[in-house]
């Protein structure tokens, strides 16, 4: 395994306002896993954020947990801001 995909790691979250009070882990992976978890991701137009800091932190929660409370403004300014993205995008359409 080449060394830039070794240490790589993807989470991928979901949140639906309207069903979900906070964001939950759907899906992480490290190395080779990780790197498909973003290739899905891409495939499927989702909007990627890359930070290493909040990927360590949401690391270690498990898949299908809600992400804990001090994570919740670090979460709340990405998703402001895939929203900003999507509203753009969708008026460009």
């Amino acid at each position: 395994m080449k060394k830039k995909y070794k240490d790589k790691k993807a989470i991928a979250l979901k949140y639906d306002p309207g069903k979900e009070e906070v964001p939950i882990v759907i899906a992480k992976g490290k190395g080779y896993l990780a790197e498909k978890i973003i290739e899905v991701a891409r495939k499927h137009d989702i909007i990627i954020e890359e930070n290493k800091v909040l990927a360590e932190s949401l690391y270690n929660i498990e898949v299908g947990e809600e992400i804990p409370p001090e994570l919740y403004e670090a979460i709340a300014i990405i998703i402001a801001f895939v929203f900003k993205v999507k509203n753009k995008l969708n008026k460009q359409s």
